[in-house]
């Protein structure tokens, strides 16, 4: 491994932190307190900050085209280096109309409901003023992890929905009191507390390792991040090099041409395996196309997206779009970002041991009796169940358009309906025509599916590589968007001609910097990045394919080690009780 040093990602050259604060001619000249936005959360309305202006998004939740909860994840918090790196400067000059005032000096960030943050109702605000000491100051002092020795009233809201007492979601938009009494003696059963103990270590790892997160240390990494940004653009790493696509293009086709020679001769495993591995390199492009890194066009980006996910390979590029915004917003995090929850037969960490709410998928994610049977024997089973990840995608992408949460409304309530329309389309051509209509024997329609799924195992791979070995400690919401996609994002060295193989996926802690560029300009981009991290004293991570390999594979024995231990703590634990029944 190389270690070199880096932060994260923007569009149009944001000012720096310094000129931001000191603004005062933006939109609608209300200043608003900490307090204020506060109470407007705790009243169940979607503020976000956006250079220093304050922004009410509830009208636009259901019609924003990344998905609303991405956004969700953004509340009560500047999100100034998130908008930027994943919206066109037509969406910065839209967000003026949902401007409702202004902030000045420094803004501290709220945890946002969705994590588990808590917001003082405006009457609770004025209490806590006349009676200083009664009641918490900020909603970012108290995670849903915290605990003291004294009993306080809480006001919890996941706008526009909350959860209720057993974790569920409800749509209720009243404001929910919730008294909580923490014990001055706590004892938890001890498989808990030696969990608890494992990530804390992790936490503490962190924490020496990387910057401080006091404001001016990581201000300091945002304004040099907002600069490496703006250089970047002006020396064009932002705009599209289409002779790239016009090889990837050539070898589409030749891959395909392949399948349907090979299946004219009844060679059909070749078939399958050639069809399996043009889908695997088309995907590439799909990925590009839901960044909008092709043609920056929300349209046709969309047309591009959907032609090849849905119409030839069968997957809802809409569902890939929704979750994958979510995790580049929240990477690695166990309980909010959609790929690091794969129980129950991948753990990345011990949080994953206990039931957890995942705040993508609006249920509870149990580590039941088939999760504590296959993590502890993971990094064995890891490729194994990989080959078979392309079927998950598929039911995922049916309940993504069915029952999900695909916009009904703006400029993307079209997508849907092309999406399903191209699915079925899929299954006409590929289910019907090719594996019903040309291929003989049931064995050999078996057969041939599950060879082209299986083919596409190494973009699995290729997803999972650059996460599954790094950081998934929660730092909070003081840590600046540029240290946290280092921290938690590793790239992949490899020669320049095997680039095709990766997609440009080996270059995940450039993308997760500067997710709106085009691929084709990754490796030209990434020496700037090196240089950047050097300077701000982060960690720049690089494996080779098989060092990173490894890397996953030690993560996972470690997780399945730690889960291991918890069943054997557990069950000593019993045995003492029933003995002591005895």
């Amino acid at each position: 491994m190389s270690c070199y040093l880096l932060p994260a990602a923007v569009s149009r050259p944001p000012r720096p932190l310094s000129q931001v604060h000191n603004s005062h001619s933006m939109g609608p000249k209300q200043l608003l307190s900490s307090d204020d936005v506060e109470a407007m959360i705790a009243d169940g309305k979607t503020i976000v900050i956006y250079e220093n202006r304050v922004l009410r998004l509830d009208s636009w939740l259901h019609k924003h085209p990344g998905g609303k909860k991405v956004v969700f994840h953004m509340v009560g918090r500047d999100a100034t280096d998130e908008f930027n790196a994943y919206h066109s400067d037509e969406a910065k000059d839209m967000s003026r109309k949902f401007q409702i005032g202004r902030i000045e000096g420094v803004w501290k960030n709220f945890v946002p409901p969705i994590q588990g943050g808590f917001f003082r109702t405006k009457d609770l605000i004025d209490e806590a003023i006349t009676f200083p000491g009664g009641s918490s100051s900020r909603s970012s002092s108290i995670s849903s992890g915290s605990s003291s020795d004294d009993i306080r009233t809480r006001y919890s809201i996941i706008a526009p929905k909350r959860h209720d007492s057993f974790g569920s979601m409800t749509d209720s938009e009243e404001v929910q009191k919730v008294t909580v009494v923490s014990p001055s003696v706590r004892e938890p059963p001890a498989s808990t507390e030696l969990m608890a103990e494992y990530d804390r270590k992790l936490v503490e790892h962190d924490l020496e390792k990387y910057p401080s997160l006091d404001y001016g240390t990581q201000t300091d990494i945002t304004n040099k991040y907002r600069e490496l940004e703006a250089m970047l653009r002006r020396e064009g790493h932002f705009k599209c090099t289409y002779w790239g696509y016009g090889r990837e293009c050539v070898r589409y086709i030749t891959l395909g041409a392949l399948s349907y020679y090979f299946l004219q001769i009844k060679w059909y495993l070749l078939s399958a395996t050639c069809l399996g591995l043009c889908w695997h390199q088309l995907m590439f492009t799909v990925h590009d196309a839901g960044h909008r890194a092709i043609t920056h066009s929300f349209f046709w980006d969309n047309i591009i997206a959907g032609l090849i996910a849905n119409y030839m390979t069968g997957l809802s590029f809409g569902w890939f779009k929704s979750s994958h915004n979510v995790h580049h917003f929240v990477t690695n995090d166990p309980i909010h970002d959609p790929d690091t929850q794969q129980l129950p037969f991948f753990a990345v960490s011990t949080k994953s041991f206990s039931n957890i709410f995942s705040s993508y998928y609006n249920r509870l994610i149990e580590f039941d009796a088939v999760a504590r049977t296959m993590v502890p024997i993971q990094n064995l089973t890891y490729y194994p169940i990989l080959c078979f990840g392309r079927f998950n995608l598929h039911r995922l992408s049916w309940e993504h358009l069915l029952i999900g949460e695909s916009p009904r409304q703006g400029q993307a309530a079209w997508v849907r309906y092309y999406e399903i329309i191209g699915i079925i389309v899929f299954w006409y051509w590929y289910g019907y025509l090719l594996v019903y209509r040309q291929l003989p024997t049931i064995s050999a329609r078996i057969g041939y599916v599950l060879v082209c799924h299986i083919a596409t195992m190494p973009l699995h791979v290729q997803f999972t590589l650059s996460h599954f070995a790094m950081s998934t400690a929660d730092l909070g919401v003081s840590e600046s968007f540029a240290q946290k996609m280092l921290r938690t994002t590793m790239d992949v060295d490899c020669p320049a001609w095997l680039d095709f193989v990766h997609g440009g996926l080996q270059f995940q802690a450039v993308h997760h910097l500067f997710p709106r560029m085009p691929r084709h300009n990754f490796r030209a981009a990434q020496k700037h990045v090196i240089a950047f991290c050097k300077d701000i004293g982060v960690e720049y991570c690089i494996y080779g394919f098989v060092d990173g390999n490894k890397e996953v594979l030690s993560k996972l024995e470690d997780i399945g080690k730690q889960a291991s231990i918890m069943a054997e703590c557990t069950n000593h634990m019993k045995k003492e009780a029933m003995s002591g029944l005895i």
